[in-house]
């Protein structure tokens, strides 16, 4: 039976497995959204926590066992003192009154004793939970006194009564509590909030130290990809110096092939706008007839089509970035735009409470370049085209209007990739499909996105947001 016992409760315990996994992870979770997320914090936790808690069990475990020895014998010499006011008063039963007991016990033992004649004990009342003075007493009146006794170590905080059974009635004593008990709490408070802040203080110190170079990485590693310059030099711990170390030989080697792209495209821009500029020459000497005009409209549609593939491979790396008006870059934008035929109204600029400063650190060709593609498409399928610039706490927002057809939402990320045309999109009708995908491109190289959304004016709604 007891087999048959042990296997059924091995199999419970197996059949539950597969559940615990899923406790276990709630609880994890429970506790990571509790817990900082970040490191510094984190740091803090895993260093202090353990130690506090150490510190803690064994102060405790001390100051126990310091509290139970000196406990002990304090009452130890308490029950000394009622044992012997008990063989005072025996000894000498001619004094009824009991003065000279009470004095001797008020002078030399700062007790209050008081014979209560014909009286019995109190019944016994319930024993504190826990008490290590009520237990050491009761054991050493056992020990010393060996009579009925009662004791009360509650009810009155800073008194003991202490009732003993003697042949006439009952002998009560009353004592401070300060005599039978030692209570040091106050040192432990003392000794662990000192402690607990002479550790914060030192980790605060050192973290900090460590922290700062990861941080400088990480607002590095970002700058990096919006394209901006700074100048960094690893430091702290061998680790993070190592990271930093892989961090700037990854900048480089990204640099160098930037840099042996961008050469590759210079030579092949060249040798093809030379071929075309060929082209058009030998088409301008001959005879101009409507095939003549046909191709040399095909030749310049070609020339077209080469300096898009060329500006989207291209990118615009080489461009440094610079702090830049962006109400003025608007204002630029909105002439670019009327040029084409459309009509614009007038640019709007909302500056936020906390950043009023119209200036943003970019690339400022670049996001012309990308402004002027959106700006454009507008005003390709919409009469009336609003430009409006928005800064916010952490970026800014352009916002380019139209009230043209729009279109549908479930294509409106198709749009944005390469040399990609739908049938009644708007996305260079009779150019190359690059419009939309190297105004994205230039926004996500300066860490920011381009998002299409409907127009409070009836059409597409391109909203470029770059950080600020």
């Amino acid at each position: 039976m007891a087999a048959t016992g042990l296997i059924g409760r091995t199999a419970t315990w197996l059949a539950a497995l597969p559940r615990r996994p899923r406790i276990w992870r709630r609880v994890a979770r429970a506790i990571g959204d509790v817990l900082p997320k970040g490191l510094y914090a984190r740091s803090l936790i895993i260093i202090i926590a353990p130690v506090v808690l150490l510190q803690s069990v064994i102060a405790y475990t001390f100051m126990e066992r310091h509290w139970q020895l000196v406990t002990r014998r304090l009452s130890a010499a308490v029950t000394a003192d009622v044992a012997a006011l008990i063989d005072i008063y025996e000894s000498y039963p001619q004094d009824k009154d009991s003065e000279t007991l009470t004095r001797i016990a008020n002078d030399r033992l700062n007790l209050d004793v008081d014979i209560l004649k014909g009286a019995k004990l109190p019944p016994a009342g319930p024993r504190p939970f826990f008490s290590i003075l009520d237990e050491a007493l009761s054991d050493e009146i056992r020990r010393q006194i060996r009579r009925p006794y009662w004791i009360d170590t509650v009810g009155r905080s800073s008194l003991i009564e202490i009732r003993v059974s003697i042949p006439d009635g009952v002998m009560r004593v009353t004592a401070r509590r300060s005599m039978a008990y030692a209570s040091n709490s106050h040192i432990f408070l003392l000794w662990m909030s000192g402690s607990s802040l002479v550790l914060l203080g030192v980790a605060i110190l050192f973290l900090r130290n460590q922290i700062k170079p990861i941080l400088r990485l990480a607002a590095v590693a970002e700058s990096f990809g919006k394209g901006r310059e700074i100048e960094f030099r690893p430091r702290g711990a061998r680790e993070v110096r190592q990271a930093g170390h892989a961090f700037i030989e990854m900048k480089r080697r990204i640099e160098r092939a930037m840099e042996q792209r961008t050469t590759m495209l210079n030579g092949v821009s060249h040798d093809l706008r030379t071929i075309i500029t060929r082209f058009k020459l030998s088409l301008a000497l001959v005879e101009q007839t409507p095939e003549v005009e046909d191709l040399q409209r095909d030749v310049d549609e070609m020339s077209r089509m080469l300096e898009a593939y060329l500006a989207f491979a291209r990118g615009d790396s080489g461009e440094v970035a610079v702090p830049t008006d962006m109400r003025a870059l608007l204002e630029d934008l909105r002439t670019d735009v009327e040029r084409l035929g459309a009509h614009v109204e007038a640019v709007e600029m909302e500056d936020h409470p906390q950043g009023p400063s119209p200036y943003v650190t970019l690339r400022p060709d670049a996001i012309r370049r990308c402004l002027f593609n959106l700006a454009a498409n507008a005003a390709r399928y919409g009469e009336t085209v609003a430009i409006t610039g928005r800064r916010e706490a952490r970026s800014f927002l352009v916002s380019i209007d139209d009230d043209g057809p729009g279109i549908p939402l479930d294509q409106r990320e198709e749009v944005f990739k390469p040399f990609v045309r739908l049938d009644d999109a708007r996305q260079d009708a009779g150019g190359s499909g690059l419009g939309l995908s190297i105004a994205r491109d230039i926004a996500r190289a300066h860490g920011g996105d381009v998002g299409l959304h409907d127009s409070p004016l009836g059409g597409l709604r391109a909203t470029v947001r770059i950080p600020a």
